[in-house]
């Protein structure tokens, strides 16, 4: 699998994503974890607490559709691994996330800055250990 390098929609998803975790800290003095976001949903305190969580997942889950709004096509997605390499790798995600105490769009986005030395070490790790995922797979595995 080729990875292509694109640096312009790549900052601008960067800028989009940094904009949506100011607004909603902004309005609701929430931190935007994906995962703490997830999981509150699930578990809500009260109605308020549940819809703006609501509201945040399915913006992140109707990207796709305006991306095809604007483009007329859905953006393409290749997944070369199989069912149950997501799986696992969800439940490994899913572990890391709940010993890290958070994942990376909580401690990378919204604790960097914040200047959060345990999201500082959080992401350094996430950084180193993709790094060496990617090498092991790609040039070890020769996937």
């Amino acid at each position: 699998m080729e990875t292509v390098f694109t640096p312009f929609l790549s900052l601008g998803g960067g800028v989009l994503i940094g904009l949506s975790a100011i607004l909603l800290m902004a309005t609701a003095g929430r931190i935007m974890g994906a995962t703490g976001i997830l999981a509150g949903l699930l578990q809500p305190s009260n109605f308020s607490d549940w819809s703006w969580r609501a509201t945040v997942l399915a913006g992140m889950v109707t990207g796709p559709v305006v991306v095809m709004f604007f483009t007329g096509e859905f953006p393409a997605v290749q997944v070369p691994i199989s069912t149950t390499m997501l799986i696992t790798g969800g439940f490994i995600v899913g572990l890391g996330v709940t010993f890290g105490a958070g994942c990376t769009s909580g401690h990378g986005v919204c604790g960097m800055a914040r200047l959060s030395p345990r999201s500082i070490a959080a992401t350094f790790t996430f950084m180193i250990t993709t790094g060496i995922t990617v090498y092991v797979v790609r040039h070890m595995l020769g996937a």
